[in-house]
C-alpha cells in the first residue's frame, strides 16, 4: 500500500472513530426515549396487566407510532424536510457563535442576549426604513443584526480583555439586560411596539424579506437564510484554519500565556473573537425575523442561544460538526411537533432526548462502557474550553 493510500485509510479510520460515539449516543438516547414512552403510556401499562405478550405487543405499537410520527415530522415530505432545514438555520448561526468562542478559549453564554439584541436592531431597520430596494434594504437589515449582536458581545470581550472580568458572569448578566430591554421596547405602548394590544414590533418592509425557495406555497417557510448559514459555516472554517487571525484565536484558546509570549495581542484577539461570535448570534435572530415571522414579538427567542452551547459541544467546536449537530436538533424539534400531534407524546420527550445525547457526547466513557469499546487514544480526548477559571 502506498503512502498516499495509507494516509487516506488513516483519515477514513479517524472519521469513523469521530462519528462512532455521536451515532451511538443518538441511538442510545432513542432507546432510552422509547423506554420512557412505554412507562408513561397508560395503554401499555393496561396491556401488561393483561399479560406479557399483550404488553410487549402494545409497547411495540406505541413506539412505532411515536417514532414513525417523529421521523415523518422531520423528513416525511417536502414540507417537513424544509421545515427541519428552516429550524436548523438559526441553530447553525447560534452554534457557530458559541463554537467560535470555545475555539478562542471563551465561554460565550450570552448568545441568547446577543440573539435578542440582533433581533431588535434587525427589526428596527426592517420596519423604520422605507423606500429602499431589496438589494439595499435586506443587506442593511442583516448588517444591523450582525452589528447589534457583535457590539453586545464585544462589550463582554472588552471587559474581559481590559479588566479580567469573566465572560461567563458578564454574558449571563448581559442576557438578563437584553431580555428585559426587549420586553420594555416591545411591550404594549413601548417605543418599538406595534400600535394596538399585541406586544410585538411593527412588521418589516417587504423589501427586507429574505427570499423564499417556494414563494408559491406560503405554508413552506424555507428561505435563503439556510444558504447564508452554510456560507457562515464555511467562512468560520476558513477564518479559523486558513487565516492568521484564526491561528491567533486558536492559539489564545489553547494557551493565552504562550500566545502572549509569541507576540500575539491577546486582548485584541479576545475582543475580536467575542465580536464575531456576537455577529453570528445576531444573524440567528435576523434569519428568523427576515425569513420567517417578519416582526419581533415579546419573548422572542425559542431558546436558540442556550441550545447553542450544546450544539458547540456536540459539534466539537468545529463548523462542520456544528452544522451536523444543528441538523440533528432541527430534526428533533420538527419531529417533536408531529409526534405530539399524532401520537400524543409530550414534546418534553424531545428535550429529554436532546439532554441524553449531550450527556453521552460529553461523557463518551458512558457509551464506551455500554458498548465495550476501546478507550480514547490520547490525541482523541475531548477538548473543552479554558474559559472557566482562566
Amino acid at each position: 500500500m502506498s503512502t498516499q493510500e495509507q494516509k487516506a485509510t488513516s483519515q477514513l479510520e479517524s472519521l469513523a472513530r469521530a462519528l462512532l460515539i455521536p451515532l451511538l449516543a443518538v441511538f442510545t438516547a432513542l432507546v432510552i426515549g422509547a423506554l420512557l414512552i412505554i412507562v408513561t403510556d397508560d395503554s401499555v401499562i393496561a396491556a401488561f396487566r393483561e399479560g406479557l405478550g399483550a404488553g410487549l405487543s402494545r409497547s411495540w405499537s406505541v413506539i412505532a407510532l411515536a417514532y414513525g410520527a417523529f421521523f415523518t415530522g422531520a423528513f416525511g415530505d417536502v414540507y417537513h424536510i424544509t421545515e427541519t432545514l428552516r429550524i436548523t438555520t438559526p441553530y447553525i448561526f447560534a452554534g457557530l457563535a458559541v463554537a467560535l468562542g470555545f475555539q478562542g478559549g471563551l465561554f460565550n453564554i450570552g448568545a441568547e442576549g446577543q440573539y435578542f439584541i440582533g433581533g431588535l436592531t434587525t427589526v428596527y431597520v426592517g420596519y423604520s426604513i422605507t423606500g429602499l430596494p431589496m438589494i439595499i434594504h435586506l443587506p442593511l437589515a442583516l448588517l444591523a443584526g450582525m452589528i447589534g449582536g457583535g457590539v453586545w458581545a464585544g462589550i463582554v470581550g472588552f471587559l474581559k480583555a481590559k479588566t479580567g472580568a469573566h465572560e461567563v458572569i458578564n454574558t449571563i448578566m448581559m442576557n438578563y439586560i437584553a431580555i428585559r430591554l426587549a420586553e420594555f421596547l416591545l411591550d404594549v405602548g413601548g417605543p418599538m411596539a406595534r400600535p394596538g394590544y399585541r406586544p410585538v414590533s411593527p412588521e418589516i418592509q417587504p423589501s427586507a424579506y429574505l427570499p423564499q425557495f417556494f414563494p408559491s406555497d406560503p405554508t413552506i417557510r424555507f428561505n435563503v437564510g439556510f444558504i447564508l448559514a452554510l456560507i457562515a459555516a464555511i467562512f468560520i472554517w476558513w477564518l479559523l484554519f486558513k487565516t492568521t487571525l484564526g491561528y491567533e484565536i486558536r492559539t489564545v484558546g489553547q494557551n493565552p500565556n504562550a500566545a502572549r509570549y509569541a507576540g500575539i495581542n491577546v486582548s485584541k484577539v479576545i475582543i475580536v473573537t467575542m465580536f464575531i461570535s456576537g455577529t453570528l448570534a445576531g444573524l440567528a435572530a435576523s434569519a428568523d425575523i427576515l425569513g420567517v415571522i417578519h416582526f419581533m414579538p415579546n419573548a422572542f427567542s425559542a431558546g436558540y442561544g442556550f441550545d447553542a452551547i450544546a450544539l458547540a459541544l456536540l459539534g466539537n467546536s468545529h463548523p462542520a460538526g456544528v452544522v451536523l449537530a444543528s441538523l440533528l436538533f432541527g430534526a428533533l424539534r420538527a419531529g417533536a411537533t408531529n409526534m405530539q400531534g399524532i401520537a400524543h407524546i409530550p414534546v418534553d420527550i424531545t428535550s429529554i432526548l436532546q439532554g441524553l445525547i449531550i450527556i453521552f457526547i460529553a461523557a463518551p466513557a458512558i457509551i464506551r462502557a455500554i458498548y465495550r469499546l476501546r478507550g480514547l487514544e490520547e490525541g482523541e480526548r475531548l477538548k473543552l474550553t479554558r474559559g472557566w477559571g482562566q
